[in-house]
């Protein structure tokens, strides 16, 4: 006899692992992170924001599975995205205010 939670949801389920975080924390302390992050910005890495993304997984842990899967989806619905589109005729314009200074005979 099969229950109503045995069935396949149609949203396959995220799994939740805070090893990465944990990674990047470790990595973060390492000599190699600290001397890239000095040559390139002049000052070593705190490494806060590895620390704040580390608690922020070991506390969604603590949560249901349903509201996990809540808070992941409204995270990623959140994000902006990277690249910008455009139609055919805003990338025409973009591309001739960018380099139209190119097709002028010197």
């Amino acid at each position: 006899m099969a229950s109503a939670n045995d069935e396949p949801s149609s949203v396959p389920r995220r799994r939740l692992s805070c090893t990465t975080c944990f990674d990047a924390l470790w990595f973060c302390y390492s000599p190699v992170h600290q001397m890239q992050q000095y040559y390139r910005l002049g000052v070593l890495d705190n490494c806060s924001g590895k620390w704040s993304a580390l608690v922020d997984c070991l506390t969604l842990k603590t949560k249901r599975a349903s509201e996990v899967q809540e808070i992941l989806e409204n995270r990623e619905k959140a994000q902006h995205h990277i690249w910008t589109f455009r139609t055919p005729q805003e990338a025409s314009s973009h591309w001739k205010g960018l380099f139209g200074h190119l097709d002028k005979p010197e």
